[in-house]
């Protein structure tokens, strides 16, 4: 319970400081700075996680595992849902996201929710990377708290 008070309060604090700090340009750099502070996250949690864990079969494969287990270690919840068009696309959605629960109550915040959205989608994307998928990950919010993560697999 208090290590997740604890990362809520850390991830609260870490949007503040990137966001608040330095000039106009800086500012507009927030969200990338906090992309790439995800996505280093996510490669390291996803190395410990699937450290005793067989390979995975296929991509379908790898994110029920993020969906369940990746997110259920980090949030300690899963994913309400997981949907794909089978051609590279899947789409996360949580109904109630923890780092959006807090400022959910009304729409004024709804302008602020992608800096809080950044982290987690850096997360998502250096866990599928560290596990061999390259993929562009986006967030949306259309009703807080909840929101999806479009996750596109890049073939190459």
């Amino acid at each position: 319970m208090a290590d997740e008070v604890l990362f809520e309060f850390l991830h609260m604090e870490i949007v503040s400081q990137f966001h608040q700090s330095g000039t106009k340009e800086e500012k507009d750099q927030c969200i990338s700075k906090l992309e790439a502070l995800g996505f280093r996250v996510g490669q390291s949690l996803i190395e410990r996680f699937t450290k005793e864990c067989p390979r995975f079969k296929d991509e379908l494969d790898t994110m029920k595992f993020l969906c369940k287990e990746f997110w259920n270690s980090v949030y300690k919840r899963q994913i309400d849902n997981l949907r794909t068009n089978h051609q590279g696309v899947y789409v996360l959605q949580d109904n109630k996201f923890k780092f959006l629960i807090l400022m959910s109550t009304g729409k004024q915040y709804m302008e602020s929710a992608p800096r809080y959205l950044a982290f987690p989608c850096g997360m998502i994307r250096g866990a599928l990377s560290n596990l061999g998928i390259n993929c562009i990950v986006t967030a949306e919010v259309s009703a807080m708290p909840a929101c999806k993560f479009q996750i596109q697999i890049q073939r190459s």
